[in-house]
Order: structure tokens, then C-alpha cells, then sequence
């Protein structure tokens, strides 16, 4: 849409609701307190007529039609390869679109009706979602094979040097939970890195650049490397809850339960 046609648009709304919606000032616009409220509830609106959408086309079967689904990146390369075909197998007519990005992206996108349900860790940041516990992921300290830290004890956080945590770069829930084990153990990590994936932090791991947490659903995949050992922590072990997200208004709740046994059982 042009711009022209949209500020028309624009006018042609505040026109018919009597009310201000946009503050027009030199070279930037901006919502007014109603114009803010109104895109508030439009929101809504949406993911509700996108919910009654949902009804219409998904009251037979369970798991049919187009399922739009989002998981967090330190959860969907090492579940979804063994998610999918099990979904596949038992669910042939389930038409998945996959999406993956942080929780915050996940968590909006969700919100106005532009997927149907996440994979996050719990617990939500938003109350408008209804969220399914599924396992618990526990996380376990990734050193160099050289570091000195015992190989088959298990460790406490005083066991850590915080000047070699690496962590992966801010927006990561991961990043966020591994910063609230450290908070709990008073005292804060000193390292800073760009990473956007924790292969990456591993391999900074692998060639002693410093240690990691990381969590149990990646260690077959990301921790083979001879050059890296595992440590578990002393009980109560780290952790965080992975679960399923989906909007309360939601109808497909059916489909939701029936996705959270299917991943349930895969994990186990």
C-alpha cells in the first residue's frame, strides 16, 4: 500500500470513530493514548477471528491441516529430527510450518495469530498463554578435556571460573537461564560473546577458549567432540522446563495435548 492511500485510510478511521489516532509531528508519526488502546484491542480482534478460523477448520481430526509452529533455537535441532517423523508416521495429514527464533519473537508472533502454537521454556512471559509442561532439560557444565576440573565427580558453581563462562549473546533464553543459575551462586560471568548458536560456543569450548553450560537435549549432538568433557552439578541439578505454548482463545487445544504426548514420548 502506498503511503498516501494508507494516511487516507488512517483519516478515513478517525473520521469514523471520532478520535485522534495518530500524533502527526515534523518527520516522525506516532500513536496517540486511544490510538495505542485500539491497536491494543484490533490485536486481539485478529487472534480471534484467527482462532475461530482454527474451529472451523480443524473440528474433525486430531492433528490435520496446517499447523504453524515455533520452537526456541536450543530446542528445535536436536528434538525436531526426531519429532518430525514420528509426527509424520502417526499424523499423515498434519501439514507443519516450522518456525524457529527467540522466545520473545515466538512469544509475539503467537500473540497476533501468526502461529498456532510454541516450544518454550516455561515459564511463559505472557498471560494471555496457556502453556503444557513437558520435560525437565537439565544443564550440565561443557569444559575442555585439558581444563582442571574433576572428570567424574560432580561440581558445584564455586567449581566455575566466572571470567571463562562463555554465553551466548543477549535475547537467548538460554543465555537468560544460565545468567539465573549463575545470580543464584553469586556471582556473575565475566565473558562476553556475539554467538547466535551454541555450536559455536562449543567449538570456542573445544579449542579452550572456556566453559559453557548446556543443556541435556544437546549434548548427543553438540558435546561429541573428544576434545570436550561433560560435568553434572551437585543435586538440586540445574535445569529448565521445556513446554508447549498456545492462546487461551485458542480451539485447538485437542491438538496441542495430543502434540505435548507425541514430544513427551519422543524425549523419553
Amino acid at each position: 500500500m502506498s503511503q498516501p492511500a494508507l494516511s487516507m485510510q488512517i483519516k478515513e478511521m478517525e473520521a469514523d470513530l471520532g478520535a485522534s489516532l495518530v500524533e502527526r509531528r515534523i518527520g516522525e508519526v506516532a500513536l496517540t493514548e486511544t490510538g495505542l488502546e485500539i491497536a491494543r484491542r484490533t490485536k486481539r480482534i485478529l487472534s480471534e477471528v484467527s482462532d475461530l478460523e482454527d474451529f472451523a477448520r480443524h473440528r474433525g481430526a486430531v492433528l490435520s491441516g496446517t499447523l504453524k509452529f515455533g520452537v526456541i533455537p536450543s530446542v528445535a535441532p536436536y528434538l525436531l529430527p526426531r519429532l518430525l517423523p514420528v509426527l509424520q508416521e502417526k499424523h499423515p495429514d498434519l501439514e507443519l510450518e516450522l518456525r524457529e527464533t527467540q522466545t520473545r519473537f515466538l512469544v509475539g508472533e503467537l500473540i497476533r495469530g501468526s502461529l498456532d502454537v510454541v516450544m518454550i521454556a516455561l515459564p511463559s512471559p505472557h498471560s494471555d498463554i496457556e502453556t503444557l509442561p513437558l520435560f525437565d532439560d537439565a544443564f550440565l557444565l561443557a569444559a575442555p578435556l585439558a581444563d582442571d576440573l574433576p572428570s567424574r565427580t560432580r561440581i558445584t558453581a564455586d567449581d566455575i571460573d566466572p571470567s571463562r563462562l562463555i554465553l551466548l549473546e543477549e535475547g537467548h533464553c538460554l543465555r537468560a537461564q544460565a545468567l539465573a543459575f549463575c545470580n543464584e551462586a553469586s556471582f556473575n560471568p565475566l565473558r562476553q560473546l556475539g554467538a547466535t548458536s551454541l555450536t559455536t560456543v562449543m567449538q570456542m569450548v573445544a579449542n579452550g577458549y572456556g566453559v559453557t553450560l548446556i543443556p541435556e537435549i544437546a549434548v548427543l549432538v553438540e558435546a561429541r567432540d573428544h576434545r570436550v568433557k561433560l560435568l553434572r552439578f551437585t543435586k538440586p541439578q540445574p535445569f529448565r522446563t521445556i513446554g508447549l505454548g498456545w492462546r487461551k482463545t485458542s480451539s485447538r487445544a485437542r491438538d496441542f495435548q495430543a502434540l505435548g504426548e507425541i514430544v513427551t514420548q519422543v524425549v523419553e
